[in-house]
């Protein structure tokens, strides 16, 4: 098996001290492969950004380390230079040069690198064809969709080849159309370049754009599995829900909402949703 393209060891990260000090990450070890496309998840203040920052050079743990494309980034000599070509970012918000078209701002990683002018512009053109911007190559950020602005986003974060790419949130700001736009290109560039994506989200329907799945909690990594099918995703989240997890209780009813509930669905019936939520409430565990 070849290099994973990520491996932390024992990841912990604390901000402050004494009693006001924050653990973001408890001991988090977890490995990711080349040309994985995985999806990081879990509730507020669980982690996931601190993680996602400590991948990307961002910032330092307080203790234990991480390798990203073989390189150990507390040995890192040159950090500008592994953020340029080795991580490509993409956050929530696209944070384009408002000034610059998008061909220009797809080309702001190229500035300082060992290319040609003519290398650059046949490299940025490429990147916009492969995201569907073509056509838009000479518009400002203001003139461009949301959807089509965060797609700049993710040719800009192509513009040196490397060999992961991080996504905070990538379509937290966008509607629902836009959000598939984004996700489907996502996930393409990951099926026909191997691109390897670790996407931080609260959206199950991002997550299972992905294949593979690590649940977030207290700052450590609580599930992780590897997706199947649309359909038992969608079980394994309804079972981890509060209505699930309500169904998989053997108690009597609690209130009026549960005793309706056991009106419409008969005995039987519920142990039978009982069993199949039971499976997908503890695989992955």
């Amino acid at each position: 098996m070849s290099e994973p393209i990520i491996r932390a060891e024992n990841l912990t990260k604390i901000y402050g001290g004494g009693e006001t000090a924050v653990c973001a990450l408890d001991s988090l070890t977890v490995e990711v492969q080349t040309g994985e496309f995985v999806a990081v998840m879990g509730p507020s203040g669980c982690g996931k950004s601190t993680l996602l920052n400590m991948l990307g050079a961002l910032d330092q743990p307080t203790e234990g380390r991480v390798w990203v494309a073989g390189e150990d980034l507390s040995k890192l000599k040159d950090v500008d230079r592994f953020r340029a070509q080795t991580v490509g970012f993409v956050f929530q918000l696209h944070n384009l040069l408002p000034t610059l078209t998008a061909q220009e701002n797809v080309e702001v990683p190229l500035q300082g690198q060992k290319h040609s002018r003519k290398e650059r512009k046949e490299r940025v053109s490429h990147l916009l064809e492969l995201v569907g911007l073509g056509d838009r190559r000479g518009h400002l950020p203001g003139q461009l969709s949301g959807g089509q602005r965060q797609r700049v986003a993710i040719a800009r974060s192509l513009a040196n080849e490397p060999a992961l790419i991080l996504a905070d949130e990538p379509s937290g700001a966008l509607d629902s159309q836009s959000s598939e736009e984004v996700l489907a290109l996502l996930a393409e560039l990951n099926r026909s370049q191997q691109t390897s994506i670790v996407v931080v989200t609260h959206d199950r329907r991002v997550a299972q754009a992905t294949r593979r799945i690590l649940r977030m909690q207290d700052g450590n990594i609580v599930t992780d599995h590897r997706i199947t099918s649309p359909l038992e995703e969608d079980l394994r989240m309804f079972a981890q829900s509060q209505f699930g997890q309500t169904l998989l209780e053997n108690n009597r009813p609690h209130d009026s909402k549960e005793r309706a509930l056991n009106e419409l669905i008969r005995s039987e019936e519920m142990a039978v949703l009982r069993r199949l939520l039971q499976t997908y409430n503890t695989s992955g565990q």
